[in-house]
């Protein structure tokens, strides 16, 4: 199995930038696909506009190749998930499960958490049941788009 690290991302860096940009392009495109819906924000999103995101980055790096990334607001309470994305060339091999486990254990381990994702995304979906998020009431932003919302509770309220 391929080693990688989990290592902040930093946008300002304009490879890193452009790299993780274009990842995003291309986990989202499969993720239109899957939930039969091509209106993905993120999708039409410029590098300025992601750049200028209040969003903190973390990266599975091997080999001085980034391969996914997760970027999160620690700004709100619960902490938002902004976006987990897989390069598809990298896909099953458990980078959004570390990246988020990193998160999870590393950076927010005592903070409430939410994520959302296309509710017909059953790859994502799996994976926040398997981490122990709770899956909320799904939810449509837009006619056509179904939406699953996922929380994890850290401490009682």
């Amino acid at each position: 199995m391929t080693e990688f690290q989990i290592l902040p991302l930093d946008m300002a860096d304009e490879h890193t930038a452009v790299t993780t940009h274009r990842i995003g392009h291309r986990a989202y495109a499969v993720e239109a696909e899957l939930i039969a819906f091509d209106g993905i924000p993120a999708l039409r999103e410029s590098l300025e506009e992601m750049r200028a995101q209040p969003l903190h980055w973390l990266g599975a790096v091997h080999e001085n190749t980034l391969a996914a990334f997760i970027a999160w607001r620690e700004d709100t309470d619960p902490v938002e998930i902004d976006r987990l994305c897989v390069d598809p060339e990298w896909f099953r091999q458990g980078l959004a499960a570390q990246l988020l486990t990193h998160l999870l254990t590393e950076i927010v381990p005592d903070r409430d958490i939410v994520v959302t994702t296309g509710a017909a995304n059953d790859p994502a979906v799996a994976l926040y049941k398997r981490l122990g998020f709770t899956r909320g009431e799904d939810f449509q932003p837009v006619p056509g788009l179904n939406m699953a919302h996922f929380e994890m509770r850290r401490y009682l309220h």
